[in-house]
């Protein structure tokens, strides 16, 4: 198989323990959602106001979704190179904040502080991309359930974090942050070696193959619900009843068991094997192929079973056939279709992608910014410790993400042929409602509720954009579009977060202060902190409402040529080889 210019070497072995390994490097590349749990730590000892501590909240999403040049080198490097540069960059950046949260190095500079923080979760950028794309590759057929299983586990890493956090950590901020430096490096530096491209899951098997894939995905999809409520369960009893040093220990013992479920698929594969069934060549299960130079300016001919043109781009196809029928014009160079491998400057005059952009842009950067401020939120509703706010945001993340993935295929595949953008619809208008509920009912527990369904609806606008995109632009340069799409999340929590957010609340924390000589001039309490803020987010999503619907509408012919029948077919362009 070829990526980009540089031949890859391709496993034959089934893809499966990649996957496995996958599940780790998702868990790692979660450390973005750590923020709420170091980010009081920032404020009081470096003394910053809630303004500056929202502009860290930003360095910490343009660090998480800054994966342009990752996703340009994922397909020049191998995806072993690329975890390593991940694994070097959490290094750098969470060791510089250690540095200064534990007082070993005094009075560095904000500017700084900026930098490190976006450096350190920069390396979720070169961890996701490097597993979404080979594991995209390695299961070409089950993008939306791969996409939303992966995905899904960097929503849990919250909870993760979370339990460690509470219960192993002490609950010690400069430990957390050593954990980071170090701990995720070698996480990382121990799986690379199983995150490669292998022969993919094609079902070549028939619906014997299909049902056993299914099998297996249900059972991973299974194996992270249970992680995901263990560890929410494990972090309330943590904040009900005190935990002594060694249940701690052992509950944490659980949660690794937890995580490598997975690893049963291949296990019970390499035990039980069936005999070996003919497989495509790997070249042709995905876009990360060399095209030849001969496929570039390909006869215009229309197979009497092709799916129907999907944007009108083939009604000039007639005059040309008959030309060619005359040996008038040999061949031409087209554009591609929609489902077809797009090129960067191919993709960038499309209306759907940029559609697809600012409903997802619109629905990460309202939920980045309650994420973002989820310590302060609960703190003006009365709730002093926010781990139980993160976990059980880091859940409804979770089953977001799993769920969208897993839903979004479903009917996608029935007789519906339901297009995904329906989805991130759906959950924006949910999201109207709970930002409404916030802003004119804060008070614990609608904090708590709402907290869990904006982590939700969070969740699926990741699990519904990553398979869109593979769908509408091909697999070839999947990694560019994936990071081009997030690049919403930091524009969003720059624009939602820093901008509205943080700055009403630095004006609302002002004015009480002036009602309350001597006390603090960083703090706010009650519904006035954030109720303009999320009036502002509701409506928002009621244009992102709207974008996503106009994109579901425009792209359904897609998936009636896609998905037609309940079967997946992989567009010509990828099937070259």
């Amino acid at each position: 198989m070829a990526s980009g210019n540089v031949k890859v070497k391709v496993g034959t072995r089934p893809p499966w323990v990649g996957l496995a390994a996958a599940v780790w490097v998702q868990m790692a590349a979660g450390n973005a959602y750590t923020f709420p749990l170091y980010s009081p730590a920032l404020k009081s000892v470096l003394g910053y106001d809630q303004r500056q501590l929202a502009m860290l909240g930003v360095a910490n999403d343009v660090g998480e979704n800054f994966g342009v040049i990752a996703g340009v080198l994922c397909n020049r490097l191998p995806p072993w190179l690329v975890l390593l540069v991940g694994a070097a960059f959490c290094f750098l950046g969470f060791g510089a904040l250690w540095l200064a949260v534990s007082g070993t190095v005094l009075g560095m500079p904000f500017w700084l502080l900026w930098i490190a923080l976006a450096i350190g979760t920069n390396s979720n950028a070169w961890f996701v991309t490097a597993v979404l794309v080979t594991n995209m590759r390695n299961f070409p057929l089950r993008r939306g359930v791969v996409a939303g299983l992966l995905k899904g586990y960097v929503g849990l890493s919250a909870a993760l974090f979370t339990q460690i956090f509470s219960g192993v950590l002490h609950r010690s901020p400069t430990a957390l942050l050593l954990l980071l430096a170090i701990g995720l490096p070698v996480v990382c530096l121990s799986t690379m070696y199983y995150v490669r491209p292998c022969t993919p899951a094609l079902g070549a098997g028939g619906d014997e193959e299909d049902a056993m894939q299914d099998g297996h995905f249900a059972f991973a999809q299974v194996a992270s619900v249970l992680l995901g409520a263990y560890l929410v369960g494990t972090t309330v009893l943590g904040n009900v009843v005190k935990l002594s040093d060694a249940t701690s220990y052992a509950l944490f013992g659980v949660t690794v068991l937890l995580l490598l479920a997975p690893l049963a698929i291949p296990v019970k594969m390499t035990l039980f094997r069936k005999t070996k069934r003919p497989m495509m060549e790997p070249a042709a299960a995905n876009g990360a192929v060399e095209t030849p130079a001969s496929a570039e300016e390909e006869p215009l001919l229309i197979p009497s079973d092709a799916p129907p043109a999907d944007d009108g781009e083939d009604t000039d196809k007639v005059p040309v056939l008959l030309a060619e029928g005359e040996g008038a014009v040999v061949k031409r160079k087209r554009r591609p279709r929609r489902g077809e491998d797009f090129e960067f400057t191919e993709v960038l005059v499309k209306a759907d992608f940029w559609l697809l952009w600012v409903g997802y842009f619109i629905g990460v950067g309202t939920g980045v910014t309650v994420l973002n401020n989820l310590a302060q939120i609960g703190a003006a509703a009365g709730i002093a410790d926010p781990t139980v706010l993160l976990s059980l945001f880091g859940l409804g993340n979770f089953l977001g993400r799993l769920g969208g993935g897993a839903i979004s295929e479903k009917f996608v595949r029935s007789m519906l042929l339901l297009p995904r953008p329906i989805w991130m619809a759906l959950t924006q208008v949910i999201l109207a409602v709970a930002y409404l509920c916030l802003a004119y009912a804060l008070a614990p527990g609608v904090v708590y509720l709402c907290a869990a369904v904006i982590g939700i609806c969070y969740g699926v606008q990741f699990a519904v954009m990553i398979p869109t995109t593979s769908e509408l632009f091909g697999l070839k340069n999947f990694g560019l579009f994936y990071n081009l799409m997030a690049l919403a999340n930091p524009l969003g929590a720059v624009l939602f977060s820093e901008e509205l957010a943080g700055r009403l609340y630095d004006e609302a924390a002002a004015r009480q202060q002036h009602g309350r000589p001597g006390g603090a001039t960083n703090a706010c309490h009650g519904p006035d902190c954030f109720r303009v803020a999320f009036a502002v987010l509701a409506g928002c999503c009621a244009l992102g409402t709207a974008v996503s619907l106009v994109l579901a509408a425009r792209i359904r012919p897609v998936y009636r040529a896609l998905y037609a029948g309940g079967s997946f077919r992989l567009p010509n362009s990828s099937q070259q080889n």
